[in-house]
């Protein structure tokens, strides 16, 4: 017989004008091998329909059931309940729109980023459907696929201070991951000046307090602190441009 568990479940619903935030409790007695996910069916299938929660893929891959577990970012689907204490306290994401109990509006928020960012292959050339495709090294090939393997969770962003402080503006680390994913792609034909007029800023790289608490909790665990640092050494040289720019226009930077 397996451990009985308390799940403290944040419930509130703003479409609802008698909805007040509170927090419900439920009971399930755990079973081999149950993850949240798991866990959160069976409450919703068996003691209360109304409850409120996302998930699609159950394997890691979609990132819609992120939320806050025990106080940490992470996706539900595959944190095993077998890791964690007897009481278990579920709350939503930060940072994101309240849909609904733990429903956040990721996708919202997810998408006003990547056109902020301009989160495509910059170039002048034609597209040719009947030209070879480019050739690049197998090794630069293997660090862009690296960045590209994050799902959009939201992990990193509830887990940032700046965007806990500063909701509706700072970019956040996976925006500046998707910025360096660009800078590699050597069919990005943007120099460091253009994208510095994107992040370069105090909405983007430095925004960044350095806590590094989004390279703590994401579930793929992208190197979040090589990019970061990459950016801010590279944005930094451009901002001294742009001073010596101002200060001396009539002179150019080596």
């Amino acid at each position: 017989m397996g451990r009985t568990l308390k799940f403290n479940i944040f419930r509130f619903n703003p479409e609802d004008p008698a909805s007040v935030p509170h927090m419900d409790a439920y009971f399930l007695e755990e079973t081999d091998a149950m993850t949240l996910f798991i866990a959160l069916n069976r409450i919703r299938e068996e003691q209360d329909p109304s409850l409120m929660f996302d998930f699609m893929c159950r394997a890691g891959i979609c990132g819609s059931c992120a939320m806050m577990i025990n106080g940490k970012p992470d996706l539900a689907c595959h944190t095993k309940t077998k890791a964690l204490p007897n009481e278990i306290t579920l709350m939503p994401l930060p940072v994101f729109k309240l849909v609904g109990d733990l429903s956040v509006d990721t996708g919202t928020w997810f998408r006003g980023m990547n056109e902020k960012v301009q989160s495509w292959v910059h170039t002048t050339r034609n597209f040719d459907p009947n030209a070879e495709e480019e050739r690049m090294d197998n090794a630069l090939a293997d660090e862009i696929y690296e960045l590209e393997r994050c799902i959009e969770c939201g992990c990193c962003v509830a887990a940032c201070g700046r965007a806990n402080m500063v909701p509706e503006g700072f970019m956040g680390a996976v925006a500046f991951n998707r910025i360096a994913r660009f800078m590699m792609d050597p069919r990005d034909q943007r120099h460091n000046d253009q994208y510095f007029e994107v992040v370069g800023n105090d909405d983007g790289i430095f925004g960044c307090l350095g806590l590094l608490g989004c390279e703590d909790v994401c579930p793929k665990k992208i190197p979040l602190q090589d990019q970061l640092g990459m950016l801010r050494r590279k944005m930094g040289f451009s901002q001294v441009k742009h001073l010596f720019a101002k200060i001396m226009p009539g002179k150019k930077s080596a």
